[in-house]
Formats: C-alpha cells, structure tokens, sequence
C-alpha cells in the first residue's frame, strides 16, 4: 500500500538548491545595485538649452541652463524644461535599473513584488 503525503524523498535537496541560486541572486543583485549607483543619466530639453544629470541613486547631481534660454517674462517655460529633462533622466536610470536586473532574474516579471529593484 502506497504511503500519501508526509516526507517526499528529495525535497530537501531541491529546497537547498533553490536556497543557494536565491542567496546566490542577491548577491548579484546588490553588486549591480552598487554599480548602478555609480551611473549617471543626462537628458536636455528646449533643444540642449536645460541638461540635466541624475545618478543611479536618482539623484540630481548637475543641472545646466543655456543662458539664452533665461527669459524673466517666461520664466514658466524655462521650469517646464527642466521638468522635461528631469524627467526623461529619472527615465533614462530606471531603464537601466530594469535592464540590469533583467540579467539577474532572467526577466522574472515585474521585480519582486515592489521591493524597488
């Protein structure tokens, strides 16, 4: 007679593997955190007149502003563009902080259950 449920022979060792590619996965994972970090992203708008620099901890390190585009009766326009340029470099390093992890994960979905990856 054929015992049901209980011990399964075998599944220790497959948790165990499992166990080690998931330790092995966050290691690489927080290596390519540490490298993105060291990135940077720019993006300009009004055709070069705003450039904007964000590093990988999507942070604004440089924002440069043609001094042309520097008009005191539209001062509106020169925010706008460097909320434009902003963010498409907010864009830029989010883009390659999903393309790195897709290498670690294999593209396993959308991240890991909203953990910021």
């Amino acid at each position: 007679m054929a015992r049901r449920g209980g011990y399964q022979g075998g599944m220790p060792g497959n948790m165990n593997n499992l166990m080690k590619q998931a330790q092995k996965m966050q290691k690489q994972m927080e290596t390519a955190t540490k490298e993105l970090e060291q990135q940077e992203a720019t993006a300009s708008a009004g055709g070069g007149a705003v450039e904007v620099t964000v590093s990988g901890k999507k942070e604004v390190t440089k924002v440069k502003i043609d001094p042309d585009a520097v008009d005191p009766d539209d001062v509106e326009m020169l925010e706008d563009m460097i909320m434009a340029a902003t963010n498409e470099a907010l864009r830029k390093i989010e883009e390659m902080s999903q393309q790195s992890m897709a290498k670690i994960t294999g593209g396993l979905g959308g991240g890991f259950g909203g953990l910021g990856f």
